[in-house]
């Protein structure tokens, strides 16, 4: 298990570039097994959750080549699908949240999809039955071990359908397009999400040959093809991992400019921030927070009453990044009630932040409120565990920001959405060690 050592209290400097997008790769990694031609894709960051992904990429028996840094060519000409019932697959697969998106491509142009009870954060309940029943609406059977826990879906030929998802779920959009491409006649998909990066693969998926209208809402009209072919695709830069950046500078007191964030897929994440009153300043593409050396305050609604902020699908604020809000919250002036309402365990980090000497009152598992110190009184020094990904780079910014040195433990999680963070911390004069 490795661990950070953090010395807080020192001020950054300087400029740092956001990977590409997690949430996207996962997504658009997967769609690859449309195709047996050649797909080159550019900007993929060096994670954990992405690299076990392209393994298993790699297990099924796709061919790739590494270009450059970030960028491969994979070509998904001789897929070995038994390899979907081997013990083996059984373990890779489990390991990955974002594996259970290989099973819309593989059940579109095999036939047939298999994937055992994925794995990833430990947030809350995060379950399959949109991703399923859209199989089923496309024509699939669906049958499940329980004793295994392994899912499968077959169909000879996928048909059309209209369907009306019970949740904007992101996987699940993803998951029953991929499937739909190919699918003999028209499917209509209506509650569908819209991220940037759903967005982004049905932009990828049309480039390939596919027919997708209403892109950007959601309602999704897919006329299926026969089959798809090749493309180049370049990914987003990490919505999240840039308010990351937003936030540590505030906390930190610090002057960063954060470079090529493509300000137009940010949704309402710069507005949000605005609200806890941190200054944000549009160069371009880019985005510069100056040192907030007399702090933030948080802003009320128009009626005096205390500001909430919560998450919702896209166009919604992302549940991402309210981790990173109530830490930043705990030194600004004023007070604010985060609510999140799409995973009910994603809050209970905060006894830490109040073992560091935050004033947070943990209202239920959903809700908390945060008083802030004004940076009247620092954050304490402390040793705590990163329980996944966007807790662990939270309370890695509140070290930062902290009197005194900390030890954060169980950093895999982090790892596995923050490429190389230590070094590029270090880059902008973070005191940061990795320690095996």
């Amino acid at each position: 298990m490795g661990t950070f050592q953090i010395e807080g209290g020192h001020k950054l400097q300087g400029e740092i570039t956001p990977q590409g997008a997690k949430n996207e790769a996962l997504q658009i990694l997967c769609a690859v097994l449309l195709t047996d031609k050649k797909v080159t894709i550019n900007n993929i960051p060096d994670i954990i959750d992405v690299n076990k992904l392209i393994d298993l990429l790699g297990n099924l028996g796709v061919k790739i080549q590494k270009k450059k840094q970030g960028s491969f060519i994979f070509q998904a000409d001789d897929v070995d699908v038994n390899y979907l019932q081997s013990e083996q697959f059984k373990k890779d697969g489990r390991g990955l949240r974002g594996s259970i998106m290989i099973v819309g491509p593989l059940l579109a142009r095999f036939g047939k999809g298999y994937i055992p009870k994925p794995g990833g954060d430990k947030i809350g309940r995060r379950r399959l039955d949109t991703h399923f029943e859209g199989f089923i609406k496309l024509g699939a059977e669906f049958r499940y071990n329980k004793e295994e826990h392994f899912y499968g879906v077959e169909a000879k030929k996928l048909k059309g359908a209209y369907m009306l998802l019970d949740e904007a779920s992101v996987t699940g959009t993803a998951n029953i397009v991929m499937a739909a491409v190919m699918a003999e006649g028209t499917t209509t998909i209506y509650n569908a999400a819209c991220e940037p990066y759903l967005q982004q693969l049905c932009k990828m998926l049309n480039k390939m040959g596919a027919k997708i209208s209403g892109i950007g809402s959601n309602m999704l009209t897919i006329e299926g093809v026969e089959k798809l072919g090749g493309c180049e695709h370049t990914m987003l830069p990490d919505m999240i991992e840039i308010g990351s950046w937003i936030g540590l500078a505030a906390m930190t007191q610090s002057e960063l400019t954060i470079k090529n964030v493509s300000w137009d897929d940010l949704g309402l994440i710069p507005n949000v921030f605005k609200k806890l009153g941190i200054t944000i300043e549009r160069s371009g593409d880019d985005i510069h927070i100056p040192a907030h050396t007399d702090g933030y305050e948080i802003q009320n609604f128009i009626d005096g009453s205390i500001l909430t902020i919560s998450d919702a699908p896209w166009p919604g604020f992302t549940p991402d990044l309210l981790s990173i809000i109530l830490v930043v919250a705990t030194q600004a002036r004023g007070e604010v009630l985060i609510h999140q309402k799409m995973f009910e365990s994603r809050l209970f980090f905060v006894d830490k932040l109040i073992d560091m000497g935050a004033k947070i009152i943990l209202c239920d598992p959903h809700r908390a409120t945060v008083i802030g110190h004004d940076f009247k009184s620092k954050l304490k020094a402390t040793t705590m565990t990163s329980p996944d990904i966007r807790a662990g780079v939270s309370l890695l910014i509140a070290a930062l920001s902290a009197k005194g040195t900390s030890t954060i433990h169980n950093i895999e999680q982090i790892d596995r959405g923050y490429e190389n963070i230590d070094k590029r911390l270090r880059a902008i004069g973070a005191k940061i060690t990795r320690v095996s």
